[in-house]
């Protein structure tokens, strides 16, 4: 699966992963989105997350949400 990554407008630490380009089964309430990356086929997501368990997410869900820690660098 290819993970696309999105960060929200509503909140500047919170970013989101999807399998679709468009974010088409994001939370409106806390968009707008905007895709900022993407995870190719086979390939780890960013900051250690587990793949597994975002695939796993989406495919329940359509979604995975996750927040920046405070000192992290902005993924952009």
């Amino acid at each position: 699966m290819r993970i696309y990554i999105f960060k929200s407008d509503a909140s500047s630490k919170l970013r989101a992963f999807a399998a679709d380009l468009s974010g088409s089964k994001l939370p409106d309430r806390l968009g707008p989105w905007h895709a900022v990356g993407v995870v190719g086929l086979g390939k780890d997501p960013p900051y250690k997350l587990s793949r597994d368990h975002i695939e796993r997410a989406i495919n329940a869900d359509g979604f995975q949400l996750w927040r920046m820690k405070a000192d992290s660098p902005s993924a952009s």
